[in-house]
């Protein structure tokens, strides 16, 4: 592990429900990236192949034997993304080709087990020479998204060793997790990929807040979504059907250090790769007045568990 590393965040719109078309657009992204110098570069809560925003902003979906809404409901799984698949695969060749680390947000099905057909809001983490490292499955989905996406588990709840220091990642609501938090603390993180589908204010106080208390580099990430990519399955409420270019999901990626200070400030509403140099020694500069893994843990008063069990 080299002092300093230069990170990518890739705030984009994926082609929305089209998994084929997301993972060539995400090809040529990390492409871009590598020749930019990244050495690790990740995408937003869901981004294979879109995150089901239609939960915020559908007429009329959330009704028993709705038939629009299971029509778009089968179209998210023919299009969501299995660890064994040929779209995976793909994405492993490319880390392989640039010798770049990648973390995935992905809508995840499953092939694999005994008849387990539920989606998970999964991240996958890729190390630069294509080996799948860490899959981690959203914890708890959060009220409206149960409706998409099955609880996940512990197994994959850890940061783990890459080719540019230990990486880890939480979905979203699992920022206020305090356990979920407490977990990826104590596996000693080096950089924190925090996914959002859009990185409001609330999830920017999360990040920030992540970034100061795990004293680790956070990369808050956030997805593009215009109401011209709303599934047409369903339809938008007002005012937005009428705005084709109205920005549902407006990005607000941005780089946080250890003390919790932005080292790239959000950006909102455009595509963009976001790069940054994050020097690994600030790490250790800023446990010094708090490490809640060491002299702020107070192993003698809490004890702390987690079960790593894969539920399938």
């Amino acid at each position: 592990m080299t002092a300093s590393i230069r990170v990518a965040i890739i705030q984009a719109r994926p082609v929305y429900y089209d998994l084929g078309q997301t993972v060539a657009l995400a090809c040529a992204l990390i492409s871009e990236a590598a020749v930019g110098g990244a050495q690790l570069a990740a995408f937003g809560e869901t981004f294979f192949p879109g995150y089901p925003a239609w939960l915020d902003y559908a007429v009329d979906y959330a009704r028993w034997d709705h038939p629009p809404t299971k029509k778009l409901y089968a179209r998210l799984v023919a299009n969501s993304m299995a660890l064994d698949s040929p779209e995976m695969a793909q994405l492993r060749d490319k880390a392989r080709e640039h010798d770049i680390v990648l973390l995935l947000g992905i809508n995840e099905r499953v092939t694999r087990g005994r008849g387990n057909r539920s989606l998970y809001n999964s991240i996958v983490t890729i190390d630069a020479d294509g080996a799948i490292v860490n899959h981690h499955r959203k914890l708890r989905p959060t009220y409206t998204e149960q409706l998409v996406w099955a609880q996940g588990d512990g197994a994959g709840l850890s940061a783990v060793d890459t080719a540019v220091g230990r990486v880890g990642g939480l979905v979203c609501w699992e920022h206020w997790m305090p356990h979920a938090r407490q977990a990826l603390h104590i596996s000693n993180e080096t950089i924190h990929v925090a996914m959002w589908p859009a990185v409001k204010e609330s999830h920017q106080i999360a990040s920030r807040h992540y970034a100061f208390e795990g004293r680790t580099f956070v990369l808050a990430i956030g997805s593009i979504m215009t109401a011209a990519d709303f599934p047409p399955e369903l339809r938008l409420e007002a005012p937005y059907r009428d705005q084709p270019d109205a920005m549902l999901l407006d990005g607000g990626s941005a780089v946080i250090a250890p003390d919790g200070d932005y080292l790239v400030e959000p950006v909102y509403g455009e595509e963009t790769i976001l790069y940054a140099d994050l020097d690994l020694t600030r790490i250790a500069e800023e446990q010094m007045a708090l490490d809640v893994t060491g002299g702020y843990a107070r192993d003698d008063v809490f004890s702390f568990a987690v079960d790593r069990k894969r539920l399938e």
